[in-house]
């Protein structure tokens, strides 16, 4: 068993994650199932780099804010602003204060001196613009799709004011008010206005889609790229607001699955200019169904992975990560009948495995499903070894 174990590993390096691949894919996702280790983004950033420069790759995604991302892309393309201001604006959920995230924006933007534009290094947040706590305003979205739109075409063709928008979103508090994830009555993603915005985006939406030949030659295609962002986001936090004001059972799956939707268009946005490497947690980037509890609630959905996969097809690979310890979290040595525990009695500190053999060679012996002790770490279903491209496995997380 160890033998055929040890047949299925392999350096963690692009050139042998590459050969588990039938090609090149549009989308290269590598999971992780923690946040906040700088171990796992030092791998990821070598892995991104391996792939700029043996594979091509131009794009790297992660699991931030879609619209803070583009302060980021702004400084990485062109060096606006400061790198101090980059991190402190253009990440979400506190990954601005990661050495490692620091680390990979500098370096994308010494790569992209004085390289042409269609060699320059490109950076993603994927995620919208939403918290545990709840969700931004659609304002910032919605007046930038609005703002674009006027300055390019007749006023007769646009569907509302500036003054009028302004109008119906109102003050930004009520959208943003964190007593509205646990209490339906708190939200106002239902209110007439919220109604109205809703059309509102729609219009402009289809607005931006007609105008398509004039705004791509009047802007620019990144320009018009990132008004259909705009446009995304937009609709997206006014239909998740309005699921926040829900009062039916399956309000919280809705809102988990809105969320990942949210993610696999942006996703596929990123895939038309592809090739591209994205970083997020593994529940977010699998092609099985994902679940969770929140408290007594089980919920499952369909992960942006799934939904991507389900569109790309091959043009879409996956890979988990598994770990062995983080001893800083409590999590100790993994029991040895688990895969985690299996591949931590290898010699190497890391490995790129191949799943899909591997899961052939331990499919007589099914292996135990790893219980994590802390409540920031998942563990790896063996169940979804199978359908994973492959598999990337760290022996031990130091604390940093």
């Amino acid at each position: 068993m160890v033998t055929d174990i040890k047949d299925t590993v392999h350096a963690v390096e692009a050139a042998a994650l590459m050969k588990l691949l039938p090609g090149r894919p549009r989308l290269l996702a590598l999971g992780e199932p923690t946040h906040g280790e700088d171990t796992l983004l030092d791998l990821r950033n070598e892995l991104f780099r391996q792939l700029v420069e043996q594979e091509g790759y131009r794009t790297i995604a992660i699991e931030s804010d879609c619209m803070m991302g583009l302060v980021v892309d702004d400084y990485v393309t062109s060096g606006t602003g400061t790198l101090d201001d980059v991190m402190e604006r253009g990440f979400s959920h506190g990954w601005g204060a990661s050495a490692s995230n620091r680390e990979l924006v500098r370096w994308m933007r010494a790569y992209n001196v004085n390289r042409p534009a269609p060699e320059r290094l490109r950076f993603a947040g994927f995620d919208g613009p939403l918290e545990i706590t709840g969700a931004a305003s659609p304002r910032q979205s919605l007046t930038a799709l609005h703002g674009y739109l006027a300055a390019q075409v007749d006023a007769d063709l646009l569907p509302c004011t500036p003054e009028s928008l302004d109008r119906l979103l109102g003050a930004d508090d009520p959208w943003t008010n964190p007593a509205a994830m646990r209490d339906p009555a708190q939200s106002v993603g239902q209110s007439a206005d919220a109604g109205e915005l809703r059309l509102l985006v729609d219009d402009l939406v289809a607005l931006l889609d007609a105008q398509t030949p004039h705004l791509i030659t009047a802007t620019s295609r990144d320009g018009w790229e990132r008004a259909r962002l705009y446009g995304r986001t937009a609709a997206g936090l006014l239909r998740y607001h309005f699921w926040m004001a829900d009062t039916s059972q399956g309000r919280m799956t809705r809102l988990v699955g809105l969320r990942d939707q949210m993610m696999a268009d942006n996703l596929l946005a990123i895939a038309e200019r592809g090739p591209g490497l994205v970083h997020a947690h593994n529940a977010h980037l699998q092609r099985d169904k994902s679940t969770i509890r929140m408290g007594a609630l089980p919920l499952e959905w369909w992960s942006a992975g799934a939904i991507v996969n389900a569109h790309l097809g091959e043009g879409y690979a996956f890979l988990a990560t598994a770990l062995g310890t983080i001893r800083h979290q409590g999590v100790d040595n993994p029991p040895p009948d688990t895969v985690e525990g299996l591949l931590y009695a290898l010699p190497e500190d890391r490995y790129v495995v191949d799943a899909p053999r591997l899961a052939t060679a331990l499919s007589d012996r099914r292996p135990a499903p790893r219980v994590s002790s802390w409540y920031g770490y998942a563990p790896l279903d063996p169940a979804h070894l199978a359908g994973s491209d492959g598999m990337v496995f760290v022996k031990d997380v130091p604390q940093t």
